[in-house]
């Protein structure tokens, strides 16, 4: 898709981090991995929630990707920092939102952009920029999830949740990938390598 080569500026990707937990390690592992490989490429700017900040500082996750990621943003409100805006502007290839929890997937899918994190991907799609979402309730079913002090937790994922998912699946510009593991191929079709 978008192409680059080493004497030219990076591009930029917006990665949005909800207060999702379950497999929020697994996500930050491998975005420090697709930050290595495109290091000389691509910048990865994050984006969390308020949420967000609450869950990575509870699996104590805050500082790895502060240290990882040269900026980090904390959401203030729907429109600050303005990430809405630098989406629609296409200061960003694209906006990345993984881990996606089902308050924002389903807020996404009934168009309602009151947080940093719904209101940019909304504008994205206005402004024809791509979006890219990991629900963590993907479908419809019962898992178990790990707590940072180790024991599980069991959480139904209800068939409404599942139906936002789908919801998001029919909307232009939108896409929806079924777990964290599919987000390298996600970056290599868009860089290469």
């Amino acid at each position: 898709m978008t192409t680059t080569n080493a004497a030219t500026k990076k591009l930029k990707v917006a990665w949005g981090i909800t207060g999702a937990g379950d497999k929020i390690e697994e996500f930050i592992q491998i975005m420090k991995q697709v930050k290595k490989e495109y290091e000389n490429t691509i910048d990865i700017q994050v984006f969390i929630s308020k949420a967000g900040e609450t869950v990575l500082k509870y699996y104590n996750l805050e500082k790895e990707v502060k240290q990882a990621f040269s900026k980090y943003m904390v959401e203030m409100n729907p429109n600050s920092p303005f990430l809405a805006a630098w989406m629609q502007m296409h200061k960003y290839e694209f906006l990345l939102i993984a881990p996606a929890t089902s308050n924002t997937v389903a807020k996404i899918a009934c168009g309602i952009g009151d947080t940093m994190l719904t209101n940019a991907a909304i504008m994205s799609l206005k402004a024809f920029t791509p979006v890219y979402v990991v629900p963590v309730d993907f479908e419809e079913k019962t898992l178990y999830t790990r707590l940072p002090n180790g024991k599980e937790m069991k959480l139904r994922i209800r068939k409404e949740d599942a139906d936002n998912v789908r919801k998001l699946e029919q909307m232009d510009g939108m896409n929806v990938l079924a777990s964290p593991n599919k987000i390298p191929a996600v970056f290599k079709e868009w860089f290469g390598q």
